[in-house]
């Protein structure tokens, strides 16, 4: 199984797009590149090559569904798994963003100390 070490977080509110880098960095020892649209993590994807993707439903301009569709153009998901982070999180939404590709939904708020753990878990069913 491949190393998981850079993650790229795309989020545009930027009191969690910190949170989340101190999380993931701090407590899960992980590389992050912080995005602030669909558009910024398009224009990195390549350079920063990220073994695992965190993206934000909700965001202005391109949402976080189109920024995945764009990003399948570009690169395998298949092998850099992709979650959603957002607050919903009913089980048709979640049906929803699994059908785009995603392979899980991380629900917001979420807990800064378990985040890295659980993107490990995820990361771990994605290369099972």
């Amino acid at each position: 199984m491949p190393d998981l070490r850079r993650i790229l977080h795309v989020e545009d509110d930027p009191s969690i797009l910190a949170v989340t880098k101190l999380a993931l960095e701090v407590v899960g020892g992980f590389q992050v590149l912080s995005c602030a649209s669909g558009q910024d993590a398009l224009d990195q994807l390549q350079g920063f090559a990220p073994d695992f993707i965190l993206l934000d439903v909700m965001m202005p301009g391109m949402d976080g569904p189109q920024t995945l569709a764009q990003i399948a153009r570009l690169i395998d998901i298949n092998q850099v798994p992709v979650a959603f982070m957002t607050a919903k999180v009913q089980p048709a939404e979640i049906a929803y963003y699994c059908s785009l590709g995603a392979r899980d939904v991380i629900i917001k708020p979420f807990d800064p100390m378990q985040l890295a753990s659980q993107v490990r878990t995820i990361w771990n069913r994605a290369h099972e």
